[in-house]
């Protein structure tokens, strides 16, 4: 039996899976919304929330312990300068997983995983896709 025991391996080693993650994050941080399969985008989810959990408290450990998980600098200013302190009201839920449907290759359950308050750079790209 699994007794607490949490999290998908997802076929990987752990430092593979560490780094998945990181780069994920980055990812993440940087375009504020990406697609991936569904069962990474579930995993990821925890880990993100922690982190915009952390940009909130914006002390110098908190910073550190974002820096733990993101590889550049500048995306630790991101996390702290403009993300977080749209969620400064929220408890929670910063995160917004939205299924796409089966991968066209393998057919790999594909998600979209965004912040749920989008900043003002991707609402304004994703309405010009809209009306082209």
């Amino acid at each position: 039996m699994r007794h607490n025991v949490k999290g998908r391996k997802l076929g990987r080693t752990t430092a593979h899976r560490k780094a998945m993650f990181r780069n994920q994050l980055a990812s993440l941080v940087e375009y504020e919304r990406i697609r991936t399969t569904l069962p990474k985008a579930k995993e990821l989810r925890p880990i993100a929330e922690k982190l915009v959990t952390q940009g909130k408290k914006d002390t110098l450990h908190a910073r550190r312990q974002v820096n733990r998980w993101l590889p550049r600098r500048d995306l630790v200013k991101k996390v702290f300068d403009e993300i977080a302190p749209r969620f400064g009201e929220r408890p929670g839920g910063y995160l917004r997983i939205v299924k796409l449907g089966p991968r066209q290759g393998d057919g790999a359950e594909m998600a979209l995983v965004e912040f749920v308050e989008l900043g003002e750079t991707v609402a304004a790209e994703s309405e010009k896709k809209k009306k082209s």
